[in-house]
């Protein structure tokens, strides 16, 4: 590989982070790093950026491209959740630049970009190291393989390294990973994730396969990752638990969650109350479209949440005030930014929370909907069913295993 084919990190920690559209939306400050597996170049996972004051985390699968002008996405939505670092990553800038080996310093590292099926990524290649002579003016310089230092790049741990590295897979694709794993490597991975990857983790797993894998978590880890799950999933994981187990965490949760879970465990599961989610897109009828779209265009919703805005009277928050009816995306794509919501609702129906699932399942499909409301006997909207729940549900229990090659559908609504 020449040299004139890499891209230094010293270079790409002071472009400028750029939309699809080519607006500047940041600046990359650090790049970050997991060790390869055995015979593999460690890999660039993402970016640390500044953007609106924020230090945030741009995961590499969504930048595009790095070239002279800037870092640019693939799209136009920033993610502005704070960057924190994970055990088994390497930051270039913080961890690896004047970084003493030997009587060399590392000036810098080299990137190659590699081309894969599924877009472009990028990997260690050279590392720069520098050596300073007291008999020289100047200093002298060599470039050498990133497997020439080895130890530059090595993990806290292994298990931490393997965390990193299954950062930037599917979720679905790392659920099958740690479902192959025996019990106790299962734990240390998890127990090395981040409390929104194992959320997002644990959704990709069956109710029993959740409870094996979350057994070697202490109550206050146990909690900050339940508190990433979606309500329907967290509702199906402690219907499976013993019920002392199920008290115990409702007692130790922020009590407004455990309220609202305790509701939602009431019903039974193979109902529309059992299926829902009262975590919505919910605006009041003089709300215009413009903000609307604001809401839709939050990244963390998920794609069947999104494409709907449930109107309601207030409060607009489940249970709400008397439900209106449901704006549809392609419907506020269609309508000037300062229309008042009130002119944008659909009369779609709502089925009541002791609907059965397959009730549910035929509204659905015979309306052609990604999410139906589910209302009480007085109007108040109390939640919805998205499609991707009724699915899981018809396939019934197992279907994940049965179908480990097939990445599957994960939510990334989070509660505030």
């Amino acid at each position: 590989m020449a040299a004139g084919d890499l891209i230094y990190a010293f270079r790409v920690m002071r472009l400028p982070l750029l939309d699809a559209g080519g607006a500047t939306v940041g600046r990359v400050q650090d790049l970050v790093v997991v060790p390869g597996r055995p015979g593999s170049a460690p890999r660039v996972v993402g970016f640390v950026a500044e953007s609106q004051r924020r230090k945030i985390f741009v995961n590499a699968n969504r930048v595009a491209e790095l070239a002279s002008n800037g870092a640019q996405l693939r799209s136009w939505d920033v993610d502005l959740h704070p960057f924190k670092p994970k055990p088994g990553e390497v930051l270039v800038g913080r961890d690896l630049l004047h970084r003493r080996l030997g009587d060399e310093t590392v000036s810098d590292v080299g990137l190659r970009g590699v081309d894969h099926a599924s877009g472009r990524y990028w990997e260690i290649a050279k590392v720069r190291l520098v050596k300073r002579n007291l008999l020289r003016r100047k200093p002298s310089y060599r470039l050498v393989d990133a497997d020439e230092v080895p130890g530059l790049f090595a993990p806290a741990s292994e298990v931490a390294a393997e965390a990193a590295r299954l950062r930037d897979l599917h979720p679905a694709e790392v659920a099958n990973i740690v479902r192959a794993l025996p019990l106790a490597r299962r734990r240390q991975i998890a127990a090395a994730m981040d409390d929104e990857r194992l959320a997002d983790v644990l959704e990709e797993l069956s109710e029993a396969e959740q409870i094996h894998l979350i057994g070697g978590l202490d109550l206050d880890r146990l909690l900050d990752v339940l508190d990433e799950m979606e309500y329907d999933d967290l509702v199906d994981l402690l219907g499976e638990m013993p019920g002392e187990q199920r008290s115990r965490i409702l007692e130790a949760m922020d009590a407004d969650d455990a309220d609202v879970v305790r509701r939602l465990l009431s019903y039974e599961a193979a109902t529309a109350g059992g299926m829902m989610t009262p975590e919505l897109i919910i605006l009041g009828p003089t709300a215009t479209v413009a903000e609307a779209l604001a809401q839709i265009r939050d990244p963390d919703w998920v794609v069947s949440i999104a494409a709907q805005v449930f109107v309601c009277q207030p409060p607009f928050k489940a249970p709400t005030g008397r439900f209106l009816g449901t704006a549809h995306f392609q419907r506020l794509l269609r309508e000037s930014p300062s229309t008042e919501l009130r002119n944008c609702v659909s009369n779609d129906p709502v089925v009541q929370p002791d609907a059965t699932d397959r009730a549910v399942a035929e509204q659905l499909a015979r309306y052609d909907m990604l999410a139906i409301a589910v209302c009480d006997a007085t109007g108040q909207l109390l939640g919805a069913v998205t499609v991707d729940d009724v699915l899981d549900r018809q396939l019934g229990s197992g279907w994940r295993q049965r179908h480990r090659n097939l990445p599957a559908t994960t939510s990334s609504t989070r509660r505030a």
